[in-house]
């Protein structure tokens, strides 16, 4: 591969990382064709991004981007390498790994970056399948928020009931 379409394909999977931040790592090597097509088609209808990349070129694209997080990563880029972008639920690709990973035995977890956070090795799958998006921890936090007054409504208004009841 020639100096120039390295640069390029550098250039393009920084930009991807700058613009996607949560994304994962994975290993899709000896899947076949019947099911790398179906894993794709899991990760088009689930808003993921899927691309097989070259290590190398990968770990000069996150070393140039320049977040220390990403550090964490690097020992993980070894063998074939698929990258997950998501712009969606950041647990989105997890679920896919998970589901995928149980039928066919791949694709299986090399590590991954969210919400500011690396998170390395098979083992954090189960994390990773529960993280919750922004807005939806927006909405459990309004949701424990509205709760004590729902009761202190509800409250009123029984007494209210049982005030009436007596007169």
């Amino acid at each position: 591969m020639r100096k120039e379409l390295k640069a390029q394909i550098i250039e393009k999977i920084a930009a991807q990382i700058k613009e996607n931040p949560n994304f994962y790592l994975a290993d899709i090597s000896g899947l076949n064709a019947e099911n790398t097509s179906a894993l794709r088609r899991a990760c088009f209808e689930n808003g993921i991004k899927l691309e097989v990349v070259k290590n190398t070129l990968l770990h000069k694209a996150m070393m140039q981007i320049g977040i220390q997080q990403l550090e964490d990563l690097y020992p993980t880029l070894e063998g074939n390498t698929a990258i997950m972008f998501t712009t969606g639920a950041p647990s989105a690709p997890a679920k896919v790994i998970k589901e995928y990973g149980a039928k066919f035995g791949k694709p299986s977890l090399k590590s991954a970056y969210l919400q500011e956070c690396s998170y390395v090795g098979e083992n954090q799958l189960g994390i990773l399948v529960n993280i919750k998006s922004r807005e939806e921890m927006i909405g459990d936090i309004i949701g424990l928020l509205q709760s004590p007054i729902r009761r202190v409504i509800s409250a009123l208004e029984n007494a209210k009931k049982e005030g009436e009841a007596a007169e």
